[in-house]
């Protein structure tokens, strides 16, 4: 599974009884396209690869086949290496898919602005998980997930989550590039800049903007003000 960021049209199948397995990887704060307010954005992106696998042994009954793994409103487990689906009413249960979608990234909706992290998927045709590339005939996938309970690192501010959105903290790291950070006063590195407000132009910008990030979405551009 690869978790990157993100600058959601879910499958609406619910997926069989029982407990599935996914070997998947927690997003992180990754460095994101930004133009200073005389420059020009410069993408940038990352990640891990990871995907789901139900264990070993003869393949699933012909009822498991053309199911969704983590379809949209379905609940998981969380664990170093791996995601069970679960019941969301099961005490096992800590993140929720807030948006599913078959393709990759790069061809797929964004992520809602209060995603926690972003897994990658990866399904060959017979039901079976892999964390390899799974063939040609392979299915690959993204589930965007929200935790049941505090942490949010996707909330405005919180430091983490696929996307940066209105409210969130950046800091400088290299040459128009920036890295969300926590805009907690104790937080470090500390923030240098908070985008104010998303907009579809640049041009719709306060006058007082600082720096323009890159944030995705139908208002791709952020309007940042340093700290």
């Amino acid at each position: 599974m690869r978790a990157r960021r993100q600058s959601g049209t879910p499958a609406a199948a619910r997926t069989a009884r029982g407990t599935r397995r996914a070997a998947a990887g927690v997003l992180l704060a990754l460095p994101l396209v930004l133009a200073a307010a005389c420059g020009q954005p410069d993408p940038s992106g990352g990640g891990r690869t990871a995907g789901p696998g139900d264990g070993a042994g003869a393949g699933p009954s012909p009822s498991l086949l053309n199911v969704v793994f983590l379809a949209e409103g379905e609940c998981s487990t969380r664990g170093r290496q791996s995601f069970d689906e679960v019941p969301c009413g099961s005490e096992r249960a800590v993140a929720k898919v807030l948006l599913r979608f078959h393709g990759g990234t790069e061809d797929g909706p964004v992520c809602p602005a209060r995603t926690d992290f972003l897994l990658h998927i990866t399904e060959r045709p017979d039901g079976v998980g892999d964390t390899g590339d799974g063939g040609s005939d392979a299915r690959r996938g993204y589930a965007c997930m929200r935790n049941l309970e505090p942490p949010h690192p996707g909330d405005p501010g919180g430091g983490g989550g696929p996307r940066t959105i209105a409210g969130d903290c950046v800091r400088l790291t290299r040459k128009n590039e920036v890295r969300e950070v926590s805009c907690a006063e104790s937080a470090v590195p500390a923030p240098e800049f908070k985008v104010i407000k998303a907009v579809a132009k640049r041009s719709a910008c306060p006058t007082s903007t600082d720096l323009y990030v890159r944030l995705g979405g139908d208002k791709p551009t952020g309007c940042a003000r340093r700290l």
